[in-house]
């Protein structure tokens, strides 16, 4: 047996040493890297490979029968999974510590158990009672879920082989797992690595959905090495703030569906309630009197979704003005105030600028810079939009609206909550097949000319 040496690992991006330092050269990161017993295993079979086997290879033509999805019963966690779970696939879940993961997870689990599917619910992080005291707080004790306590991955392999097929089997959390191949703690890359490889090849060989719950770091990343994100077959992560009752469902990865789809909860006091209409409830509270407001008409993945930009422009007492950006790109809001000063006159240079996407929503399509602009304009000059308009289009460096996609589906939803205009890059709709009447622009000059005609007419109102 070959002699077992010592290696040093880094804990946030897996890069392998011969020697411990205080900072990763690969990563950066400091007081990462951590001693690990590698056993030789590798080198010996390396060593002592024995000829492979001959397997037949196949053209692309063929035919084949794809198994059902399983349908949770959820749907708008079906909706980002794809429609539901492939048998066989294993997802990769991830979010900050009490977002409602677990909740979401064994609702989930209750749906399907329910409707006649063996579902497996492994916690290496709780006891059998707690997650029962959950069960019951959310009305779900009476699902014939079957609970475990347990974090050997060779244990729970063997034990979900026997008996019925599993229809989901979700592991809570990657990071609690340890697999007797590797000699290290759990939660370091290599144990991560190899448990999600042991659980991947049992959902492969037995036809089973997995769900893997992985930790997240202080940057919002899944923990431990990225290969895992790779050998995956979905990543999702679920985002909130705590301040926010909330929950954004969002696949980041998907093999079986589109991605960058997202599914809205609530959460409440009985556990995640489905939100159907996201825009209707991201809008409620708004107040369209006020200056500094824009509604954004924008996508996420497949979904129409309007959200509401606040903006305060007010006169800076520093050598540097502040610019805060809350559910936005900080980067894409120095470019919009850099060209509505080099192309629209608007003088932003002697002022503080805070933004803030109402309701807690991120928002990272170039589609919302039209939005961003007309707010920010109207707190400037304390004009206030019409209520009844949306605004999207993604702005040039020379100052052009560039058109985006999926217009007409933006503007149904608008018409759909009671807007009445839009502005942005329009020129390709039939106005008179519009569902609402259409202000098109083809420059940001032309959208700050309108914002200050309207300005000049409210002062001339009062």
């Amino acid at each position: 047996m070959a002699k077992a040496q010592l290696r040093f690992v880094c804990q946030n991006c897996g890069a392998v040493t011969n020697r411990w330092q205080g900072k990763c050269d690969s990563c950066g990161e400091w007081n990462s890297i951590l001693e690990e017993t590698d056993s030789g295993i590798g080198a010996q079979a390396a060593r002592g490979m024995k000829k492979g086997r001959i397997f037949p290879l196949e053209g692309l033509s063929g035919t084949h029968t794809p198994a059902p999805r399983l349908i949770s019963g959820i749907n708008e966690f079906d909706r980002v999974t794809g429609g539901g779970f492939v048998p066989g696939s294993v997802i990769l879940i991830g979010g900050e510590p009490g977002i409602g993961k677990s909740t979401l997870l064994i609702q989930a689990s209750a749906s399907l158990a329910r409707r006649g599917e063996r579902v497996a619910y492994i916690s290496g992080e709780e006891a059998i009672a707690q997650v029962r005291l959950r069960a019951e707080r959310l009305g779900l004790k009476d699902a014939p879920v079957e609970l475990a306590a347990e974090t050997g991955v060779e244990d729970i392999i063997a034990t979900l082989s026997e008996g019925r097929k599993p229809g989901l089997v979700i592991i809570d959390s990657i990071q609690t797992m340890f697999t007797d191949t590797v000699e290290s703690s759990p939660g370091t890359v290599t144990q991560v690595r190899g448990s999600a490889q042991a659980l991947i090849r049992f959902a492969k060989r037995s036809g089973a959905s997995v769900i893997l719950v992985g930790h997240v770091t202080k940057d919002g990343q899944i923990a431990g090495p990225r290969v895992v994100e790779h050998m995956v077959d979905a990543v999702i992560s679920f985002e909130g703030d705590g301040s926010h009752h909330f929950r954004i469902l969002r696949a980041n990865k998907n093999r079986f569906g589109p991605t960058d789809e997202i599914g809205v909860f609530e959460m409440t006091g009985d556990g995640l309630r489905e939100v159907a209409n996201p825009s209707a409830l991201f809008l409620s509270s708004r107040d369209a009197a006020a200056a500094g407001t824009a509604v954004f008409a924008g996508m996420e993945g497949t979904r129409p979704m309007l959200v509401e930009f606040q903006a305060l422009v007010a006169p800076s007492a520093l050598g540097t003005p502040r610019r805060a950006v809350v559910g936005w790109d900080s980067n894409r809001l120095a470019m919009v105030i850099a060209v509505l000063e080099a192309h629209a006159g608007v003088r932003l240079a002697q002022h503080d600028v805070y933004l803030n996407v109402a309701g807690g929503l991120k928002i990272s399509e170039p589609a919302a810079d039209v939005a961003v602009a007309a707010a920010l304009v109207s707190s400037l000059t304390g004009a206030h939009l019409p209520p009844e308009a949306v605004y999207f289009g993604e702005l040039g460096l020379s100052g052009a609206i560039r058109p985006v996609v999926h217009a007409g589906l933006r503007l149904k939803e608008a018409a759909k909550l009671g807007f009445h205009g839009a502005y942005g890059p329009l020129k390709q709709l039939d106005a008179n097949e519009a569902p609402l009447k259409i202000h098109p622009l083809s420059h940001i000059s032309a959208l700050v000319a309108q914002i200050a005609q309207q300005s000049t007419s409210n002062s001339k109102t009062r």
